[in-house]
């Protein structure tokens, strides 16, 4: 199964409007307790989420997991850092890659793949905002062609 690909549970929509997403990263992630249950049942949230590499490990910020309500004292910190599952050549990469000015490291997607359940990183350049209304005008163009063909068609 190709990266990216799986049962999605979340995705980030503002990822898109906010950077250019230039590379892209399928990683495991480090769960504890009941958080599984939660993001299966499709209970988690990455609008806000950022991930950061320190002391070569990779961990997100940020991803709201709820507690999962069958879970009692056994729930966890909804907000907690999470571990990320990369090999260490991609690590070290990413260091790099997010010293420079403008790139940010960001979780895309969360989806299960083969029972495991995964995260797509995006490494992302900041967009300005003349950016963002250029975006928004291709993407309002594009919807208006779209409308034109279906009109014509009919």
């Amino acid at each position: 199964m190709p990266k990216g690909e799986g049962k999605v549970l979340a995705q980030n929509k503002k990822a898109s409007h906010d950077y250019f997403i230039e590379e892209t990263y399928e990683a495991g992630i480090v769960l504890q307790g009941t958080e599984i249950k939660s993001i299966r049942a499709g209970r988690v949230n990455l609008r806000d989420s950022f991930a950061r590499v320190e002391k070569g490990e990779v961990f997100v910020y940020g991803m709201h997991i709820s507690p999962y309500e069958q879970g009692n004292r056994y729930n966890h910190d909804p907000l907690r850092p999470r571990k990320i599952l990369l090999h260490k050549k991609e690590i070290d990469r990413l260091a790099g890659v997010t010293k420079e000015k403008g790139y940010a490291l960001i979780p895309l997607k969360i989806y299960i793949k083969n029972g495991y359940a995964k995260v797509l990183l995006g490494v992302g350049r900041g967009k300005k905002n003349y950016d963002k209304r250029e975006s928004l005008k291709r993407k309002e163009a594009a919807r208006e062609i779209e409308r034109a063909f279906k009109a014509r068609q009919h």
